[in-house]
């Protein structure tokens, strides 16, 4: 399953290569057999892809982590992007009872007392939510860019999640930062108000901050912790996601000729 699944993200990447972001996306739509998840932070790139995955009608889910921790600004760009593309997105949420003994084990900030803490409350918030939004998903949809940070640099636009199995499309992977901003500025897409105030990525309020002149994009996450570190394990390959079910085989229908270019 491993070969094909490689094999099949190694092709769709390449068909995805030439095409803009609306046939990018009903490629996506046409080719990927099974069901399609796209997890939204509310960030400015999510922001941008579920412009226009509901200008393209795609049939993909919106979903996204609540973990709790969340800035009340990005509550309030949730109902607004509710409101203008007429849709419920649908949260995951950390389980009740396990967060409970996280906090009363950790302390409610104990997340900073090392990586290995702040990786396992990060783990409990969004990693095994992730698992169950992703349960039996064929394809999982995120706004990562390449250009976000180091450790992102080589994000392609298809790629195997052979933990998951299924295949994880970034559309916006060759996408500049100024690219993003352009579609929602142009768009009148709500966007997150913290992004006015330094905040290029928005993770919970205790992870992160502004970003000084001259940051990386990603600096102001977690910003105690080395830059190497820098991950919350949504994105890191062969990440477990403990406690949800079995994923369901990718399955994806790729055509044999040269794919169509963007009129």
């Amino acid at each position: 399953m491993t070969d094909a699944l490689d094999r099949a993200a190694q092709e769709l990447s390449l068909a995805l290569a030439p095409l803009d972001i609306a046939a990018r996306l009903a490629l996506i739509d046409r080719r990927v057999e099974g069901r399609l998840v796209f997890t939204t932070s509310f960030g400015l790139e999510d922001q941008a892809l579920t412009h226009h995955l509901r200008m393209a009608r795609s049939r993909a889910e919106i979903v996204t982590l609540d973990t709790g921790r969340l800035f009340p600004e990005t509550y309030d760009v949730w109902a607004e992007t509710e409101a203008a593309y007429d849709v419920r997105i649908r949260a995951y949420v950390p389980d009740r009872e396990a967060e409970e003994r996280f906090v009363a084990q950790q302390g409610i900030n104990g997340f900073r007392h090392s990586v290995e803490a702040r990786q396992a409350c990060c783990g409990l918030r969004k990693v095994v939510p992730l698992g169950r939004a992703l349960a039996g998903a064929a394809a999982w949809i995120t706004g990562l860019r390449a250009g976000q940070s180091a450790n992102r640099a080589e994000t392609p636009l298809a790629e195997a999640d052979a933990a998951r199995g299924l295949i994880k499309i970034n559309p916006l992977a060759d996408w500049s930062r100024e690219d993003v901003a352009r579609v929602v500025h142009e768009n009148y897409v709500p966007y997150n108000v913290l992004h006015d105030r330094g905040f290029p990525s928005i993770g919970c309020a205790p992870c992160t901050r502004a970003v000084k002149v001259g940051e990386p994009e990603r600096a102001g996450r977690w910003w105690w912790e080395q830059e190497s570190k820098k991950e919350c394990g949504l994105h890191v390959a062969g990440a477990p996601d403990r406690g949800a079910t079995a994923p369901a085989q990718s399955s994806v229908s790729l055509p044999s000729s040269k794919p169509e270019l963007a009129a």
